[in-house]
């Protein structure tokens, strides 16, 4: 089936001359104008087309090819001087093979068959009886199932449907009051256009830098190619109805429970002014070049190149509320940096992911991990998880649990911090789940500090090839 529906528009143009070279016309060159592309976050885009066009006088009748085939009909809007809309509608139905055929049902195509020994081509005429599955044809009084058998069978089609569009067409009734050539600017919004950020950082341990190259990835599923755009990019995510994503909110962490830890992009957020333009409350990341985004393609564009920013590198275990482990466990490894414009960065980060490179010995720039971070303000203190610390390790212990009274308990907590390293390291090592039950931090051998109500932190140096303990008792009412 599928080799005789591709043979029939291969055959269809000599035969209906008039009618395809319009079709095939419409398909050789944009109809586009002067096109402006706002790429959101969250598959959205706004699509602003200027098109030249020569109207007449009263009611006249304006086809515009070449749009999105994810446009939102009910966001269209329409500008023309002189002239006001009075219907418009949106052609979907794309000509096709398999729709050219299913339009024809009822109607009459002619079949060319080639004799596979021969050559010898035979016409007869046929009627369309459905198009379910297969293609059941009426052939001189009797019924035929063209099947995809590999003979050499073709059809031939009269004319194409007024239905069918070579492209996403947008057709327009308009009420002009004047004779002339006049710009239109047709404006909507489209789902199939989006954008992310990715990041690639290499990290110079000895110099405590990292150089930062920040790339953008446009893709395109619309069903339309966008020539010669002006595209600007918004940073955040928009309000928008199509958007199905529903908030589901964060399970607490239940006694007993022994979360892994967590690879989470820790950020303090900045304070900083970023010198970039604003929409509202979002940043706007304009391309410096007009460009074509195709149909089904990805397309990467520079937007950030910030050389020797301050950097460092350390270590994170955050050990979940009556979290205990009869082996050491592996701290993350984090690497240390500011967007800030003291730090040498001074932007807002779109968010993506940021994939960090080390030199090796020889001077080869390696993987070493990657993590996401979120939309982040300029100025913010970022902390990047890339992976498991193979030399520092951490085991959490519960040492004792008492009953304290009726409804309160004591629990006695140990983690013991080894570093294979050759040089010495500090850990910030997290006790998280204490916003359970009304828990405090009655003892420590070591100055924590309380970020939140949910955790306490301790900053904790480990000497090279050697070890630290840290010690604390909490009071809790459940």
């Amino acid at each position: 089936m599928r080799k005789i529906l591709v043979g029939c528009l291969a055959l269809a143009a000599p035969l209906c001359a008039a009618p395809f070279a319009a079709i095939a016309q419409e398909g050789s060159a944009s109809a586009q104008g002067d096109l402006s592309v706002t790429i959101y976050n969250n598959d959205v885009a706004l699509v602003q087309d200027v098109r030249q066009l020569d109207l007449g006088n009263g009611r006249v009748r304006q086809s515009f090819p070449d749009v999105s085939a994810r446009i939102r009909p009910e966001t269209v809007s329409l500008t023309v001087p002189d002239a006001a809309i009075v219907e418009q509608n949106f052609d979907f139905d794309l000509l096709t093979p398999s729709s050219l055929m299913e339009k024809a049902v009822g109607e009459t195509i002619t079949l060319v068959r080639t004799n596979p020994a021969t050559g010898a081509e035979t016409r007869e005429r046929a009627r369309v009886l459905a198009v379910n599955g297969g293609v059941v044809l009426e052939v001189n009084g009797h019924v035929e199932v063209l099947r995809d058998d590999g003979l050499p069978v073709r059809a031939i089609f009269d004319r194409v449907p007024e239905s069918l569009r070579a492209r996403p067409t947008l057709s327009v009734s308009l009420a002009s009051t004047r004779t002339g050539r006049r710009p239109a600017t047709l404006s909507y919004l489209s789902g199939g256009l989006g954008w992310s950020a990715d990041y690639v950082a290499l990290f110079d341990d000895r110099n405590g830098t990292v150089d930062v190259q920040g790339w953008v990835t446009l893709s395109n599923t619309s069903g339309t190619t966008f020539n010669n755009a002006r595209t600007l990019l918004v940073a955040g995510e928009v309000g928008s109805t199509g958007d199905s994503e529903s908030y589901m909110p964060m399970p607490r962490v239940r006694p007993g429970s022994r979360p892994q830890p967590r690879r989470t992009t820790q950020v303090q957020p900045g304070t900083e002014s970023a010198d970039r333009e604003q929409l509202g409350d979002f940043y706007l990341y304009p391309l410096a070049e007009r460009t074509t985004i195709a149909d089904k393609q990805t397309k990467q564009v520079s937007f950030l190149d910030a050389k020797g920013v301050s950097a460092s590198s350390g270590y994170r275990f955050e050990n979940g509320w009556l979290g205990t482990s009869s082996e050491s466990r592996s701290a993350q490894s984090l690497l240390r940096f500011a967007n800030s414009g003291a730090a040498g960065l001074g932007d807002a980060l779109p968010a993506g992911t940021v994939r960090v490179y080390v030199r090796d010995a020889r001077g080869q720039p390696q993987f070493t991990g990657e993590n996401r971070i979120e939309h982040t303000p300029q100025g913010s203190a970022i902390a990047l998880p890339t992976g498991d610390a193979f030399d520092v390790k951490v085991q959490p212990t519960v040492v004792s649990r008492t009953r304290q009274g009726t409804d309160r308990w004591r629990t006695q907590m140990r983690y013991r911090l080894t570093n294979a390293r050759a040089r010495a390291v500090t850990v910030e090592l997290v006790q998280g789940g204490l916003d359970w039950g009304d828990t405090r931090l009655t003892e420590e051998n070591r100055k924590s500090e309380r970020r939140d109500a949910g955790s306490a932190v301790w900053q904790v140096p480990v000497p090279a090839n050697g070890e630290a303990v840290v010690t604390a008792t909490f009071d809790t009412r459940y």
